[in-house]
């Protein structure tokens, strides 16, 4: 399996300095890039994620934490997501894992790697494991840490029919009051999403939350409602 420096070598290699200083403007990254296009990162990191294949759930959350605090560039980041991601690690999405995708979540504080963990890691951990992983959202939706509320809004986007409506009603009530755009933006992502199967019940509940929901998270909610 590759390492952490032979991938930065790899990255280092096909960079474009012009591509990364753009990147890191509109990213507002302190954290600089390469300067690759996601198809070029995708395309790199096709081989050495298909012979990615650790023995162990120790093993795997070694190697994502080793890229992850080693990173000096952000495409090192995404490259450990897309290791916490690998269908090798399917059988490990569950509770005992958030502890990893906390540190990813408060150490990330930004929206790009925030909400990949959110939606495709966390979220699995909640499909595979709900009684477990529901306890440890509902203290996610009032911590402290805004990245953290905004994943435990977030964390169902792809679940469709298998929303837990109480979680998601909780995670956003909980945060009503928050005046970010990243709590708002969230709040409306969320609903605007579920009323791709519930839609009926997210206008009535937009209705019934009344003034206590931001224009933003009003305006996201209903965009696709007749």
């Amino acid at each position: 399996m590759i390492s952490l420096a032979e991938l930065r070598t790899e990255l280092a290699a096909v960079g474009d300095p012009d591509k990364a200083a753009i990147q890191q403007r509109y990213m507002r990254s302190a954290m600089p890039y390469h300067g690759l296009a996601a198809p070029q990162l995708r395309a790199l990191l096709r081989p050495h994620l298909r012979s990615f294949a650790p023995g162990s759930r120790d093993e795997w959350e070694q190697i994502v934490r080793a890229f992850w605090d080693g990173a000096t560039h952000r495409e090192e980041w995404y490259a450990a997501i897309a290791l916490a991601r690998h269908r090798s690690a399917r059988a490990w999405q569950d509770a005992e894992t958030l502890d990893l995708y906390r540190r990813l979540v408060v150490t990330g504080a930004w929206w790009d790697v925030v909400d990949e963990t959110a939606q495709h890691l966390v979220g699995a951990c909640l499909l595979a494991d709900r009684s477990r992983v529901t306890p440890v959202l509902r203290a996610w939706a009032v911590d402290d840490d805004p990245w953290l509320r905004r994943t435990a809004v977030i964390c169902q986007l792809a679940h469709g029919e298998e929303v837990d409506r109480d979680l998601l009603t909780f995670a956003i009530e909980q945060n009503l009051d928050d005046t970010s755009f990243w709590l708002r933006k969230a709040i409306g992502w969320a609903l605007r999403q579920h009323a791709r199967v519930e839609p009926g019940w997210v206008r009535a509940y937009v209705d019934s939350l009344g003034g206590r929901l931001s224009g933003l998270s009003r305006r996201e909610a209903t965009k696709h409602l007749a």
